[in-house]
């Protein structure tokens, strides 16, 4: 039922979710789909399960007691252990500011309520395949950028850089097709896929935060924002 990581073992979901039916829903229906699933009730009993057993995907609710789910997403990124753990925020709120927000705290994708189950578990099966896929072994190079496909690690003048999923793989994509511009268009096919919907501006949100990743002080940043064209890999202006 898990297409494209049936291979793999079960996938660990973790449910945040205050809405008791909302989270019985999800339950049985990600279940009835192959995944095991956990709950958390509240912001803190999140992160405490997390500590206890880090899942493979989190889907976190933005409107939480104790703590909100933006805050939780944060806590997450800050810890080295969870700072790649997918996360998908689901939220009621409808207005571009708020996705955009969500996305700059760290998550990697959202979903707004009321949401079709099929398109949620499209979003999760794309983030799983990203976060757990390991392409042909092998290495990219770039500059002065090192990507280790098989360990899944990318490296800058010998310093790590942290990357979520989304990010490694729009970086992977872009080291595959060095100095190519590529509309928003474009990226979303290639890195979320085509049948995923996601807003163009998403690119946006997630080219800024690989740039954040991948430039340390005095570094150059080698992915080019070409002005109604797109972005591109390159150490010269386009």
């Amino acid at each position: 039922m898990l297409d494209g990581i049936s291979s793999l073992p079960k996938p660990l979901v973790l449910v945040v979710e205050d809405e008791a039916a909302l989270a019985t829903m999800l339950r049985y229906n990600l279940e009835k789909q192959g995944f095991r699933v956990e709950e958390a009730g509240d912001g803190q009993e999140a992160l405490t399960r997390i500590a206890e057993a880090q899942p493979d995907l989190v889907l976190l609710d933005w409107m939480l007691p104790v703590m909100s789910g933006i805050e939780v997403c944060r806590q997450i990124r800050r810890k080295a252990a969870t700072r790649d753990l997918p996360v998908i925020m689901v939220t009621a709120r409808t207005e571009d500011q708020d996705a955009v927000r969500g996305l700059n705290t760290g998550a990697d994708d959202y979903i707004t309520k009321p949401f079709n189950i099929e398109a949620l578990l499209a979003r999760m099966r794309a983030l799983l395949r990203r976060s757990n896929a390991v392409p042909l072994k092998g290495q990219l190079g770039f500059h002065d950028i090192e990507m280790d496909l098989a360990a899944h690690r990318v490296t800058r003048n010998d310093r790590r850089v942290h990357l979520g999923p989304t990010e490694f793989r729009l970086l992977e994509f872009f080291m595959q097709h060095p100095r190519r511009v590529f509309s928003r268009e474009e990226l979303l096919d290639a890195v979320w896929g085509p049948d995923i919907h996601v807003e163009p501006r998403t690119v946006d949100v997630h080219i800024r935060r690989l740039r954040k990743s991948i430039n340390s002080d005095g570094e150059l940043d080698v992915v080019r924002t070409v002005r109604t064209a797109g972005y591109a890999l390159d150490t010269e202006p386009l």
